[in-house]
């Protein structure tokens, strides 16, 4: 990890991460709700699912506020 970027590579690289984070979010939120309706005996398995759901809208906020700083609003 030791090339050197600039600033539009670096730019480009947070933007591909949101891009891949935001898909993994909807991926694991349409897994639960999958899990949620095909099996409700494991809801340990749904569980994981939802929470794994939460983390990646967690990282799409983040890098949402390192590329539009301040657009969105805090919450809390």
């Amino acid at each position: 990890m030791t090339d050197v970027v600039d600033s539009d590579e670096l730019l480009r690289r947070i933007q591909r991460a949101r891009a891949c984070a935001a898909q993994e979010e909807r991926a694991w939120r349409a897994r639960g709700a999958e899990l949620g309706r095909a099996d409700p005996g494991d809801p340990a398995t749904v569980r994981d699912a939802e929470v794994r759901g939460v983390a990646y809208a967690v990282v799409v906020r983040v890098l949402d506020e390192i590329l539009t700083p301040g657009r969105h609003a805090a919450r809390g």
